[in-house]
């Protein structure tokens, strides 16, 4: 969902199996402050191929370096939410961005439900399509895991 909401050039990219992300300076300090933060296993929450990285009585929780991606991170919580509610269970969430020292509740509504089915459908679309959606430059791409392939591919013109 995340990507989808960042960039689905992204998404197709990844779920093609073209990585970049395990070496990338910026998924590897999310790893650190995951692993620093959530030393014991047993608060996560596995939902199929999803990782919540707190789960209590009431609140999912996930926790992000910056809110820079703040509507992505919103919508990926929403998802985990929607997939808990899918299986009865019914919580809110919360998104903790440490360098900021903020907290962000999100809570699955009847609008932001239908809104997600909507990015879900499309999800599948950008997935099963036979080619990357169009390259699209983007404010953050200079901090994108897949910055040198996509400019790569676009050409010198684009990446200016």
């Amino acid at each position: 969902m995340q990507y989808y909401v960042v960039c689905p050039r992204k998404l197709w990219l990844y779920s093609k199996q073209i990585g970049f992300e395990t070496e990338h300076d910026r998924v590897i300090e999310g790893t650190l402050l995951h692993e620093k933060s959530y030393p014991r296993k047993d608060k996560e929450l596995v939902i199929g191929d999803a990782v919540v990285d707190v789960i209590d009585d009431e609140y999912i929780q996930e926790t992000k370096l910056s809110s820079k991606m703040q509507k992505a991170d919103e919508w990926q919580l929403l998802y985990y939410l929607y997939l808990l509610k899918q299986r009865g269970i019914e919580k809110k969430g919360k998104i903790a961005y440490t360098k900021e020292k903020k907290v962000v509740e999100v809570v699955l509504t009847e609008d932001n439900e239908k809104e997600l089915k909507k990015k879900i459908a499309g999800i599948y679309r950008v997935i099963e399509s036979e080619s990357a959606p169009k390259f699209k430059k983007l404010p953050y791409c200079k901090n994108c895991a897949y910055f040198d392939f996509c400019f790569a591919l676009e050409g010198k013109d684009d990446a200016t």
